[in-house]
């Protein structure tokens, strides 16, 4: 094929943050044990916020459907430990807003185990009946941006998809979920490849994963099935290679034109830890209701790879990892290129939580913010060719519809602007503001 003669090893721009993988890239994953109480935001995904099912005092087992999808862009929500709902409640949610949750009191003394779902024999289902379980387990993408995964394997007809993407770049420096899912979980990650080869119809699917994980690549490539045609792929490090539009030009040397979908460049973009999810329904029929977290950073006495149940709050999460250092400073959700600071402890692990960050006093002392010196560096960075300097200026004059004019909702808020800024001017921050602001408008014109 052409795009493959294109293919380039990398994509234009993109910055080198110090990758700070080295706390957990060799840390095994661990079960968590159940806290006294779990938090379910019903806003955990992309869409529409799920329905709640249960009143205060009801009981529910592990497993038990809490919330109910509110359309097709939306998925359900499922209690993650047996226990009686105390509340349905507003509560801190990782970005920083309130969000109506559900608030499970634990019972100690439950075994824990999931309530039995049964889930048809995938070879003989029809790729809308495997959307339909995708859906009905509450199945998001685990890389952060949390878009319902049934979605994107249900393209229109006129949209033909011919190739599975598989996102193992892992890029964000601290990370290791993907990483260890990878190098302690190939036959599951394998098995997901396959369910959604079927589902999309598709004959050819590539792994991409950053060189910097060869322990993973080889994994991978020693458990690749011998009667499909899938393919691991190493990727030059850089950041942000794991972005979908990033992995697209590097894997096939296409480009997703402006305001479109990597569907309509043939392909469809999955990240690895739900492939490894989906492949779990059909195993155990258990939905989504914990996932791998890495807690790291300088600022954690004991950084680890947790399998930690869906709605842990964040303080019970860093009691199991002994706590924080004396100059633990910052404590971010994500990593630190796209990641948000948390003040709450009290602040739930989400579906689209990847990790959480702890830094010390010295990595997270502000920076004083100097006026734009015009200097260039963001324009080289920025692998979507935005300006982000002018964006900049619009957003600190509030001129949200001329950002909206100089393509402002291509940017991914991924921070490589933010991060080369010698005046350590918080662009990306400022941009996601504009973005907010735009929806809220668009919003009220269309409510008028």
């Amino acid at each position: 094929m052409l795009s493959d003669l294109l293919r380039s090893d990398t994509f234009r721009h993109g910055v080198h943050p110090p990758e700070r993988k080295s706390y957990t890239e060799s840390v095994r994953i661990r079960r968590m044990p159940f806290p006294d109480e779990i938090v379910l935001p019903l806003r955990q995904h992309a869409g529409r916020p799920a329905i709640p099912l249960v009143r205060p005092g009801e009981r529910v087992e592990r497993a038990d459907k809490v919330g109910e999808a509110d359309g097709f862009i939306s998925v359900p929500i499922h209690a993650s430990a047996a226990g009686r709902v105390r509340d349905v409640t507003l509560w801190p949610h990782p970005d920083g807003s309130m969000a109506e949750s559900v608030v499970i009191e634990v019972d100690r003394w439950s075994p824990q185990l999931p309530r039995p779902r049964i889930v048809a024999q995938w070879e003989g289902l029809e790729p809308e009946q495997v959307v339909r379980e995708v859906q009905k387990a509450g199945v998001v993408g685990l890389g952060g941006a949390a878009f319902p995964t049934h979605v994107k394997l249900l393209p229109p007809k006129d949209t033909p998809v011919h190739t599975l993407i598989v996102n193992g770049a892992e890029c964000e420096p601290y990370l290791t979920t993907d990483h260890r899912t990878m190098v302690e979980y190939p036959e599951r990650v394998q098995f997901g490849i396959r369910i959604m080869m079927k589902a999309l119809g598709v004959e050819k699917a590539i792994i991409g994963v950053e060189k910097n994980k060869p322990d993973a690549i080889e994994t991978l490539r020693a458990t690749l099935p011998s009667d499909l045609d899938v393919s691991v792929l190493p990727l030059t490090v850089k950041y942000p290679q794991g972005a979908e539009k990033m992995l697209i030009e590097v894997v096939t040397g296409r480009e997703v034109p402006t305001g479109k979908l990597p569907m309509h460049v043939g392909v469809v973009v999955q990240n690895v830890g739900s492939i490894a999810c989906i492949a779990e329904i059909f195993e155990t029929g258990q939905p989504l209701i914990e996932r791998v977290v890495t807690v790291t950073g300088p600022g954690v006495r004991r950084p680890s790879n947790l399998l930690v149940p869906v709605g842990t709050k964040l303080r019970d999460v860093l009691e199991f990892c002994e706590g924080l250092t004396d100059d633990a400073s910052q404590i971010v959700f994500g990593g630190p290129m796209m990641g948000s600071a948390t003040p709450d402890l009290d602040t739930p692990l989400i579906k689209g939580t990847t990790g959480v960050v702890v830094l010390t006093e010295s990595e997270a002392r502000p920076r004083q913010v100097h006026p734009c010196i015009h200097c260039g560096r963001c324009l080289e960075s920025c692998p979507v060719f935005l300006n982000p300097s002018l964006l900049g200026s619009l957003a600190q004059a509030g001129r949200y519809g001329e950002m909206e004019e100089s393509n402002l909702m291509d940017c991914m808020l991924c921070g490589s602007c933010s991060y080369v800024c010698p005046s350590h001017i918080p662009l990306s921050q400022m941009f996601a503001l504009g973005k907010n602001m735009l929806r809220r408008q668009k919003a009220k014109e269309n409510a008028a």
